[in-house]
């Protein structure tokens, strides 16, 4: 099993320095350049690399990135974030083909991914860091956004939604 992950790992590194990352076998990625037609979305729910997982098996996204966003650091590192006052959440950033998927279905696997009635983080992950976020990019994602909200409040109606809707500003990996 060790060696199972180790490969994997040493397999990951050896793409990204190659600047190429081959997904799923049939679809080349270049690591940095904007494929025509791909768009960015923003979310934070908890620790980053459990949101990367449930993201990167949805059809249509084409990948998902860890790091922060939302905070006032330039650069900040995981230590900072954790354990300093950044602001910064963990967050990703998701890649995705809009003619294979949208916002509306990505903003579905993450109200799937967290606990919405949660303020304090997400699940045994808690502080400021881990807190939910859903960012919106313009007027179409905020709207979804409020949407999604009201008809979860709707759903419980003894609970009121308390992940934070934030404007996407800036997203460090």
């Amino acid at each position: 099993m060790k060696k199972i992950i180790f490969t994997i790992i040493y397999l990951t590194i050896f793409s990204f320095m190659n600047n190429s990352l081959v997904l799923g076998g049939a679809l080349n990625v270049t690591m940095g350049e904007n494929k025509q037609g791909y768009k960015k979305a923003y979310f934070a729910g908890g620790c980053f690399w459990c949101m990367e997982e449930s993201y990167d098996k949805v059809k249509g996204v084409v990948k998902s990135i860890s790091g922060y966003s939302g905070g006032h650091v330039k650069n900040p590192t995981y230590k900072q974030v954790i354990h300093e006052k950044t602001g910064h959440v963990e967050a990703i950033e998701v890649t995705y083909d809009p003619s294979l998927t949208s916002y509306k279905k990505l903003l579905n696997v993450f109200w799937k991914n967290v606990d919405p009635f949660d303020a304090t983080g997400q699940f045994c992950d808690k502080g400021e860091s881990y807190r939910s976020v859903a960012f919106y990019r313009n007027k179409a994602q905020k709207s979804h956004i409020e949407k999604s909200v009201k008809d979860i409040e709707s759903k419980f109606k003894d609970k009121q939604v308390l992940t934070l809707i934030w404007a996407f500003e800036k997203f460090y990996p």
